[in-house]
């Protein structure tokens, strides 16, 4: 048997649930009893908070001599052990995990010629099936009806039934493929808006576009099933996103969660399609400012039951990532700053190989620029630009070199952002079109480094918020600026208040 490595054994056993561990507690004492070493190093590996390879064997074998290759055989059939278990407790828990249970009992009664059988059982797949959309099992009950009236040599049945069956196959095809168009369109718009989201390139504004031309998407009546039309919300809200279009944003993303919830029986068997949609929920009640709606869906994700520890981990990032956002967007930084004491508290519960950091290290900058705190603020931006080997959000390192001579501006590392206007500038030029905002920050902060009085830097905020003003009516230059309110920050320093206090004064004006 090829050796487990024990890191790999550890990482699986801390990446279960409570239950899952409880399941296995069980299914070890019921399958081996007596002398239980698999049970034994379950739970010595589970109460370690980091692996220790000696502290294992001293808990199994204690004084007893040790041979290596029985130690690698117990850490294998171990591995195998859970993941049997994992198996067992998925067919009693998941809808899936049961139908193709059902469908192997189904293969084995045909082996041993259990046609009867076989066809009552093949009843109850296919209630199940239909129920949850699992339109590949139907096909497989189609066919193993036809194989088993084959077998028989049933010619009654195929005569009177094979017309029928013949139509269900060729819909629970068709409705396969309906829900792989769906599927394969949401991929590819997410595909290039996780590259930029700004839509800076001609291209990608026109592959987008195309897309959305696609028929399948004139109407939502051509979305044959609920996972069908799940995709077609989702498509077009985030193809409202990124167009800017928030209102639709919002409208889409409420029908959205309208339908998910329609089907409680669906979100028991997967919540994570749902917890995305919360979270774009969040993000346009967030641009719209309805604030107590958004507080609101901040409940909801508190209320979602995760199936898995991923469903777990997205219920935390997503419910924290909005919570931040909302913090933010109010200028409320304390609040913030609690909020992410909290997060980073909690987080500990998460393995580091399923918990990224460094999706926050944005918002870990903006709260802790908010209340002033540059030297921890320009920890998280420094973290965050050394990501810049990483395809995904062009936009964000875009706007992190912007964030990082404003943060030296603030820190007054005048000689140092002399060598950074350069390397920003070079950064810019490298992609396809550098955004009229970019080169006005640019040729402020080269302004400011030249200041000789407050006086002159003055001006030059002042003529810096003119050329702002005038770019925020602009659709290509909107996306840079709503990453940043570099408005309020040019603000604070023109009427010399705090920044958290532009913001907030902003956000009690009228519209």
């Amino acid at each position: 048997m090829p050796k487990t490595p024990s890191d790999r054994l550890f990482n699986l056993i801390h990446s279960l649930t409570g239950s899952e561990k409880r399941y296995f507690k069980l299914f070890a004492r019921e399958g081996k009893g007596g002398d239980n070493k698999y049970l034994r190093l379950f739970e010595a590996i589970e109460q370690q908070t980091e692996f220790d390879e000696e502290e294992l064997k001293q808990a199994i074998y204690g004084s007893e001599s040790i041979e290596s290759r029985k130690y690698s055989e117990l850490k294998s059939y171990l591995f195998e052990w859970v993941l049997k278990s994992l198996q067992a407790y998925d067919e009693k828990t998941s809808a899936d995990y049961r139908i193709k249970s059902m469908l192997l009992g189904v293969r084995a009664l045909f082996r041993r010629s259990r046609y009867e059988d076989a066809l009552y059982s093949l009843n109850k797949v296919r209630k199940i099936a239909w129920q949850y959309e699992h339109f590949t099992s139907m096909v497989e009950v189609v066919n193993w009806e036809k194989q088993i009236a084959y077998a028989r040599t049933d010619i009654a049945f195929l005569d009177a039934e094979l017309a029928r069956i013949e139509r269900e196959e060729r819909e629970y095809l068709t409705q396969l493929d309906n829900l792989a168009t769906y599927r394969n369109i949401f991929l590819q718009l997410l595909t290039s808006l996780r590259k930029d989201a700004s839509m800076r390139r001609e291209e990608q504004t026109r592959y987008i576009e195309e897309l959305l031309e696609h028929p399948q998407l004139q109407h939502i009546d051509l979305a044959t099933s609920h996972q069908a039309r799940i995709y077609y919300y989702r498509i077009l809200s985030v193809a409202s996103y990124a167009r800017k279009d928030y209102p639709r944003f919002y409208e889409l993303n409420r029908a959205l969660i309208g339908l998910m919830e329609e089907r409680p029986d669906l979100l028991r068997e997967d919540v994570s399609e749902y917890i995305s949609a919360l979270s774009n929920m969040a993000l346009s009640c967030g641009y719209l400012q309805k604030i107590e709606e958004l507080r609101a869906v901040l409940k909801k994700f508190k209320q979602i039951r995760p199936n898995t520890p991923d469903d777990e981990l997205k219920i935390h990032r997503q419910y924290y990532m909005n919570k931040f956002g909302l913090s933010i967007a109010q200028g409320d930084f304390e609040e913030g700053l609690h909020a992410l004491e909290e997060h980073q508290e909690e987080v500990q519960r998460f393995s580091d190989s399923f918990f990224r950091k460094n999706t926050f290290y944005y918002q870990y900058f903006y709260i802790y620029f908010g209340i002033g705190n540059y030297e921890q603020a320009l920890a998280y931006l420094n973290e965050w630009l050394s990501l810049s080997g990483n395809i995904e959000r062009k936009d964000l390192q875009s706007v992190a070199r912007i964030l990082n001579l404003i943060i030296h501006f603030e820190m007054g590392n005048t000689l140092l952002l002399e060598s950074l206007i350069r390397s920003t500038q070079r950064f810019l030029q490298k992609e396809e079109r550098m955004f009229e905002y970019e080169r006005a920050v640019l040729q402020f902060i080269k302004a400011s480094t030249r200041a000789v009085d407050k006086g002159e830097e003055k001006k030059a905020f002042q003529l810096l918020q003119t050329q702002l003003e005038s770019l925020y009516d602009k659709p290509s230059e909107r996306p840079m600026l709503d990453l940043f309110d570099i408005q309020a920050w040019v603000e604070s320093h023109i009427r010399q208040i705090p920044f958290g206090d532009v913001v907030r004064l902003r956000q009690r004006s009228p519209a």
